[in-house]
């Protein structure tokens, strides 16, 4: 399929940057906390080792990690077993990876794909650690001297300081830090699920934030819509028939006049009435649109008076309808969904185990009770 311009505008389009809605204090404050912690791990390791030490007081990958831990605190990819576990795992695997491959390219390219694997198997990823794995094979004599003791200096050792002084800023500072998972609170509906969410709701939201969040306002907005049909799933699977539905308004018997069935319909504000048998079970429906079109219109009823030819009123049952679908108290809102669905009328009666009616629901009564808070 050929593209147009406006295809091929758009495509361009997304190679411009996103715009990032944070204060230049954020700026600022993320700048100069990188600035600390890197000078801070710099000089704990030249202290530490000496000036005429082999190790390097500083691996390229941990500036890559200052930008995450400073600059986005509130990723994922930024929580402290992200940066502890990838980079170890990572160090682990280039440095046997530079052990037993022979050639660089190879080599490299195993250590930075199996690190990625194990990264998201033990939840630590950290994408500069794929740049620790490279650094171990491609590192050079002094770091391929060092064997399995990278793992531990510079990496751990330096890991650990970096991280260290990203907790100290950010508590120095006034910003949460980690973003730990918190408490599972007891579930809570909320009616703000009921309210469409749009990329400017989003956009504004990640505004009034102080700090940069991972996650564009298209992103985000398409999250949250995610969330609100996951949450009617939920209700749904959570509601039983019994939940929604409420005692029979009204009913007819099969032998009751078609004009009294039409004049319960019109007193309660009903679409649809059961139609019951003399020991009280439900063997038909009577709905508003049977009255007005089936056989009325057929066998001239205006406005249900005498029946031509017979010198008698309409009965319910030669206008009812027999076949109808029916419910149980206890099936789940999932299942009674599809049944409301197909009947026109909206209308479906609930009956226990003697097929006695117990209730009805309405798709207005289902809706309600999702929708409650």
């Amino acid at each position: 399929m050929a593209m147009t311009r406006r295809d091929v505008r758009d495509w361009l389009a997304g190679f411009l940057p996103a715009v990032v809605a944070v204060h230049w204090r954020e700026r600022l404050r993320a700048g100069f906390g990188a600035l600390c912690g890197i000078a801070l791990t710099g000089g704990l390791m030249l202290w530490m080792l000496g000036p005429a030490t082999y190790i390097p007081w500083l691996v390229a990958p941990m500036g890559a990690s200052a930008v995450l831990l400073f600059g986005v605190p509130a990723s994922p990819l930024a929580q402290p077993w992200s940066i502890l576990g990838g980079n170890l795992v990572a160090a682990v695997v280039g440095v046997t990876c530079a052990t037993y491959i022979p050639s660089p390219i190879v080599a490299a390219a195993t250590a930075v794909g199996v690190s990625i694997a194990l990264m998201f198997t033990l939840r630590c990823v950290h994408p500069p650690s794929g740049a620790v794995a490279l650094t171990a094979v491609l590192g050079g004599p002094a770091v391929h001297a060092l064997g399995y003791g990278f793992v531990f200096e510079p990496i751990a050792a330096q890991s650990v300081v970096l991280l260290g002084a990203a907790i100290g800023y950010h508590a120095l500072t006034g910003h949460r830090y980690p973003h730990a998972m918190r408490a599972k609170a007891p579930a809570r509906p909320v009616n703000a699920a009921a309210i469409p969410v749009t990329t400017a709701d989003a956009e504004k939201a990640l505004a009034r934030r102080s700090e940069l969040f991972d996650i564009s306002p298209d992103d985000l907005a398409s999250l949250l819509r995610d969330t609100q049909r996951e949450a009617y799933a939920r209700r749904a699977r959570e509601l039983t028939c019994a939940d929604v539905m409420t005692p029979p308004l009204a009913k007819v018997q099969a032998h009751d006049e078609a004009p009294a069935a039409w004049r319960l319909l019109q007193r309660h504000g009903l679409d649809a009435l059961p139609v019951v048998d003399g020991d009280a079970r439900v063997i038909g429906v009577i709905t508003r649109h049977d009255l007005h079109t089936r056989r009325a219109r057929r066998q001239h009823w205006p406005r249900f008076g005498v029946s031509i030819g017979t010198g008698q009123r309409p009965a319910v049952r030669d206008v009812m309808q027999a076949e109808l679908k029916t419910a149980t108290a206890g099936m789940p809102l999932s299942e009674l969904v599809p049944l409301l669905t197909a009947q026109r009328h909206g209308t479906l009666p609930v009956l226990d185990e003697a097929a006695r009616l117990v209730g009805v629901v309405t798709h207005a009564a289902v809706l309600r009770k999702v929708m409650a808070a």
